[in-house]
């Protein structure tokens, strides 16, 4: 949806989300407009692409990948070089209270969401047990690195209630104030670049967890199905896309953010939880790499994922509900799939 509103700056019709045709389904009506065709149409691009097995899809996320970070850092050192701004507005003070924060950092946990998703193509990384670790932490690094570094931009160039305004796409918005209109149009392609490459790294490793669920048994058992030619989790892949096309047509950025930020960040504490359950169910098993700063740290993540989901539902109810309701209904299909 983001990426059709930043292709909607060189095609306006791209971007407009004025509905073709509205069905009128209970709780959840599915809205057609042409923001959300081009949407469907990235999904389905990238998803085509991944179909292929790895090779073209790990050549295409990296190219992806490779032109978003360089992209970014580029735009941070030519930014704060010679961009237009002011540095005080950087540090200076606002109103805000507590419970306001807590509820911020689910959408920048959203931001985050990837550093964890080397793990779910583990099986296919050579020598895992070293690689996985290195990839987490220089992936979260970077990540922290150019975050920050993109936020002190944001209020190098615009001060924070100016900021707070800013109607449509905004790093294009503010690469316009930094240096012109022209600037402004380049950004938005990079950014382009930038959304595809984080739509193609969950084509690529989101199904492969549907696929080593349906693998153990706790899930259909056609996700665990891979291609004899590509090696690709065909049936996974394709239903990730199909639902994600739902979820597009059933709601708009703001809310899908929220409800995919919500979950992120239940289910985040979960994972780092179940540390604390593997090692004492099985004390002995094999470890190539330990969570530094355990047991302190992962206690530390998951008591703050656990204040940020209660705010959540309390500030922020009808997507936080949503997401909760969309979970639990997966939880009798979970006892099924155990008892066969």
């Amino acid at each position: 949806m983001a990426l059709a509103e930043y292709i909607g700056r060189f095609a306006p019709l791209a971007g407009d989300g004025t509905p073709v045709f509205t069905l009128a389904l209970p709780f959840v009506p599915i809205v057609v407009s042409p923001k959300a065709i081009v949407a469907l149409a990235v999904i389905a691009l990238l998803t085509l692409v991944h179909l292929r097995g790895l090779g073209p899809g790990r050549l295409v996320q990296n190219i992806l990948a490779g032109a978003k970070v360089s992209a970014l850092v580029i735009f941070l050192l030519v930014g704060f070089g010679t961009g237009r701004g002011d540095a005080s507005q950087i540090v200076s003070g606002g109103a805000t209270t507590m419970a306001g924060i807590i509820l911020a950092l689910v959408p920048v946990m959203f931001t985050y969401s990837g550093w964890n998703a080397a793990a779910y193509v583990a099986e296919e990384i050579r020598n895992p047990g070293r690689n996985v670790p290195v990839a987490l932490g220089l992936g979260t690094l970077a990540v922290v690195i150019i975050y920050l570094g993109l936020n002190a931009i944001y209020l190098y160039a615009l001060p924070a209630a100016e900021l707070a305004n800013v109607k449509g796409t905004l790093i294009d918005t503010v690469a316009e104030r930094l240096f012109g209109f022209t600037v402004g149009n380049v950004i938005a392609i990079f950014t382009i670049v930038s959304i595809a490459a984080s739509i193609s790294a969950m084509v690529l490793a989101g199904p492969r967890v549907y696929f080593a669920m349906a693998r153990d048994g706790l899930f259909v058992a056609s996700a665990a199905r891979v291609h004899p030619r590509f090696r690709a989790p065909v049936s996974a892949i394709v239903t990730q896309a199909l639902w994600s096309g739902v979820l597009v047509l059933s709601g708009s950025l703001s809310q899908l953010v929220s409800y995919t930020g919500f979950a992120v960040v239940l289910f985040a504490g979960i994972a780092v939880a179940a540390l604390f359950v593997l090692r004492r169910r099985e004390p002995s098993a094999e470890r190539p790499f330990r969570a530094w700063g355990y047991p302190v740290a992962p206690a530390i993540f998951v008591a703050a994922s656990a204040v940020m989901v209660g705010n959540e539902i309390w500030r922020n109810p009808q997507p936080a509900l949503a997401g909760l309701a969309i979970i639990a209904l997966g939880i009798p299909i979970y006892f099924w799939m155990r008892r066969r």
